[in-house]
């Protein structure tokens, strides 16, 4: 019993190297593309056979419910169906995609181009190089979207062949680039050397952190977020508002549960479909019901072509808008209240509000990111609304959606009106009080700041004017800052020099009497020194608006040279060494006399000679005095 229960010791695993090198990893991401395709369309056909399944009257056999899940998988794409069993007899093209079906590829994609690049830490699995896993990647999938194509193509809803392969095409790449991309770090650099090298370093500086694309894309992205967000609301209130049609919509479209599931289903994944066209609707251009209508603000112009649909039943009525339909105007005004707060944010995040680089720039700079980031905001709005958009049939039903270039067009204009001015408010606003300039500073311990042209800190590694000052004696300047070496932020110091002191003439009274002699004159305790001609040299004075440069020179023609450096002290005149002093043979163990004077022994002690006072003068005697 023991024997059989009892394990011993494990052996240790040694890690098995994979033989193949790069093409058994390229077969791999092969392996991963066609995996990721599979996936994406077993989740689609799992839906449509649970449907099909649970329908007490299907329409057609197990390979038509295959069909439909394959021509679904193919419309996440982008791609058009044809419907070739509609009303009228003829083809009747289905074009509209829903956007939240579209995050279903393009996520196993990337996640199919990024787990082979990401580095094994115990290096038992090759990596590919990553142009390699994305072309690998690609054509897995392609290979499996090709059958697809040829496999649907016999269904009720048919795929439009030239439409599959090109939205293939377009979608695949860029989400197997995006995988890539993020495996290795999300890099700004370098770029290829293929590329011309003034649009390499063009486009590597304008992706580092705090530039002004970095900025943009920033500003760009929240004011497209408020876009959808607000326009998500207004669905979201309208479908409380037209609640009753709604209801009606949904249960008269079936009355099984397994058709209502399916409308559902399919309400849910045209959510961002209908938030894009609220946002055109709040933005001014509104959105087309058919080829003879418009929804707009200000009214619903035209004879709309309806399909019975919840999402569509939430569209306003006929006639002329009220101020309810005005308040849509609040998604645009929010999108552009977006741009200039996020424009006038500091470029360089946390450590740009605490003072660091990026925390302030000029102005101008301030108001062309917000402008940068309006134009970005229109043309994602653009783009989102001709994605959402399409035919829904012929005739009447051939046009669906927002006009992709007016909805750019009102996102660009709302966004840059209301944009530009609120980060130049907000700019100024967050400067009160704190004397910013309109230079940023530079931060502590780079000295590489911005400042006025006509100013300088000092001690930022140039020399300082010397200070005002008479000589000291004979020819040495007087003396004034050297240079410095620190860094940071001082106050400004004018680049003129202060004005130096003249020496003060005698008065000509003075002067006309000449020198004095005899008793009058007195000697003088310091030798008379020559006039500095540096000091009595007058410096220029620059013009009143003359420019940076102009300055300099000035300074530089009135300047000495050498001027800046202090005075050399005067070499002491060296006396020559005396000869060594021998040790005296009769006392060997005595220390040799010191040849210096200054030794003591060397020269003999003066002493100091009491200082004797001088006798008294006599008085005189009596018999000294004259007699009268």
């Amino acid at each position: 019993m023991t024997q059989t229960t009892d394990h011993g010791p494990a052996f240790p695993q040694i890690p098995v190297q994979v033989q193949g090198g790069r093409r058994a990893a390229l077969a791999g991401c092969l392996l991963r593309g066609a995996t990721a395709a599979g996936l994406g369309l077993g989740v689609l056909t799992v839906l449509v056979m649970v449907v099909w399944i649970s329908s007490p009257y299907p329409d057609s056999g197990p390979h038509g419910a295959l069909r439909v899940a394959a021509s679904l998988w193919l419309l996440a794409h982008g791609t058009e169906l044809v419907r070739s069993d509609s009303l009228y007899g003829a083809v009747a093209p289905v074009g509209i995609t829903p956007l939240l079906l579209v995050l279903l590829p393009a996520l196993l994609v990337h996640r199919a181009a990024r787990d082979p690049l990401v580095p094994d830490p115990e290096g038992r699995r090759p990596r590919p190089s990553a142009r390699g896993a994305v072309v690998a990647v690609t054509l897995g999938y392609l290979l499996v979207g090709l059958a697809t194509t040829a496999y649907a193509a016999g269904g009720a809803i048919a795929p439009d062949p030239l439409s599959a392969v090109g939205h293939l095409l377009l979608l695949v790449p860029v989400a197997a680039t995006a995988g890539a991309w993020t495996a290795n770090g999300r890099p700004c650099g370098p770029l290829s050397g293929r590329l011309p090298d003034r649009l390499r370093i063009g486009l590597t500086r304008a992706f580092l952190p705090g530039s002004r694309a970095g900025a943009a894309v920033r500003t760009a992205t929240a004011a497209t977020a408020v876009l959808l967000g607000g326009g998500a609301l207004l669905v979201a209130v309208s479908l409380v508002w037209h609640a009753d049609a709604t209801q009606d919509s949904f249960l008269h479209l079936s009355a099984v549960w397994s058709g209502r599931l399916a409308v559902l289903l399919l309400g849910i994944v045209l959510v961002p479909n209908a938030a894009v066209w609220a946002a055109s609707y709040g933005l001014g251009p509104g959105f087309a019901v058919g080829t003879e209508a418009t929804a707009t603000p200000l009214a619903l112009y035209g004879d709309p072509a309806l399909p019975p649909f919840p999402l569509v039943a939430v569209v306003p009525g006929e006639g002329p808008g009220t101020w309810l339909n005005w308040s849509a105007v609040v998604v645009p005004v929010a999108a552009g209240l977006a741009v200039g707060w996020f424009a006038a944010a500091p470029r360089g995040g946390p450590a740009g509000r605490a003072g660091g680089a990026g925390s302030f720039v000029r102005r101008r700079d301030t108001a062309l990111d917000a402008l940068l980031g309006a134009v970005l905001c229109g043309v994602a709005a653009a783009l989102l609304a001709a994605a959402s958009g399409g035919p829904l049939g012929t005739h009447r039903l051939a046009e669906f959606g927002p006009v992709w270039w007016l909805t750019g067009a009102a996102a660009l204009v709302w966004t840059a009106v209301l944009g530009v001015p609120v980060a130049l408010v907000l700019r100024i606003w967050r400067e009160r009080g704190t004397g910013r300039p309109w230079y940023r500073p530079s931060p502590p311990g780079t000295g590489t700041g911005t400042a006025d042209a006509l100013s300088t800190a000092p001690g930022a590694g140039m020399p300082g004017p010397p200070a005002p000052g008479p000589a000291t004696g004979g020819d040495a300047p007087g003396t004034g800052t050297g240079a410095g070496t620190g860094t940071g932020t001082a106050p400004r110091v004018s680049l003129r020099r202060p004005p130096r002191t003249r020496p003060v003439s005698a008065p000509a009274e003075a002067r006309a009497q000449g020198p004095k002699t005899g008793a009058d004159a007195k000697p003088d305790a310091r030798p008379a020194a020559e006039p500095d001609a540096k000091a009595v040299r007058k410096d220029p004075e620059p013009p009143a608006r003359a420019s940076a440069l102009e300055v300099l020179d000035a300074l530089d023609e009135a300047a000495g040279p050498y001027d800046f450096l202090p005075p050399t002290p005067p070499t002491p005149a060296t006396s020559p060494m005396p000869p060594a002093a021998t040790s005296d043979p009769a006392r060997p163990w005595a220390a040799p006399p010191s040849p210096w004077p200054s030794a003591p022994g060397a020269v003999p002690k003066r002493t100091r000679k009491p200082r004797q006072k001088p006798d008294p003068a006599p008085k005189p005697t009596p018999t000294d005095q004259p007699h009268d």
